[in-house]
């Protein structure tokens, strides 16, 4: 059993997590997040979709945040338009196994992604190889490239149109402060649509 008394390991988890989080959700990290939800908005009442992709638990969270637009966060709305280029296993296994593992992201993008769509990566470190070769393409075609992106945004900040950087080293913290940035979208996303 676990002590939750103020010193043990679990407290200190979390106590760590709180605190660095404090630490990045400063006033221009929370500005970003707003002009993101406005250009998220803008681009699904327009017709848009949001495309989605992230390696790992970034992957877990890409259709955690397709699953909250399509279907619902906390209110009764319209369904939005996303898509979690994560899920398809036969794209992915199909693509990865015959070409590479490093374009199964722009594959996707390149036959989904049009002009008015946006393409978020979510990256822990910034430089997933897969999702910077999917920001390529999306620029390619002129699509919107929002990044939720990790430590000092790596390769990815630079291709973003929109960079959401929550400035952390440990992945784990990185991973709530995502977490709880795409919730804030969401909640966004649920006032404009109701």
């Amino acid at each position: 059993m676990v002590s939750s008394k103020a010193g043990s390991p679990l407290a200190m988890e979390i106590h760590a997590t709180l605190s660095a989080l404090q630490g990045a959700f400063t006033p221009d990290y929370c500005a970003t997040v707003e002009r993101s939800a406005d250009a998220l908005a803008r681009a699904l009442r327009g017709g848009g979709k949001l495309l989605i992709m992230g390696n790992g638990g970034s992957a877990a969270d890409a259709q955690h945040i397709a699953a909250e637009l399509v279907g619902r966060y906390k209110v009764e709305r319209r369904a939005l338009a996303a898509i979690a280029l994560t899920t398809d296993s036969s794209i992915l296994t199909a693509w990865s196994n015959d070409y590479s593992y490093d374009t199964v992201f722009s594959r996707q993008v390149e036959a989904l992604a049009r002009p008015g769509d946006i393409v978020m990566g979510l990256s822990t470190s910034g430089n997933s190889a897969n999702v910077v070769r999917a920001f390529e393409s999306a620029r390619q075609i002129g699509v919107t490239t929002m990044g939720l992106l990790g430590r000092d945004g790596g390769k990815l900040l630079p291709l973003s149109d929109i960079a959401m950087v929550a400035p952390l080293a440990a992945t784990d913290q990185i991973q709530v402060a995502h977490l709880l940035t795409y919730h804030a979208l969401c909640a966004h996303l649920d006032i404009v649509f109701q």
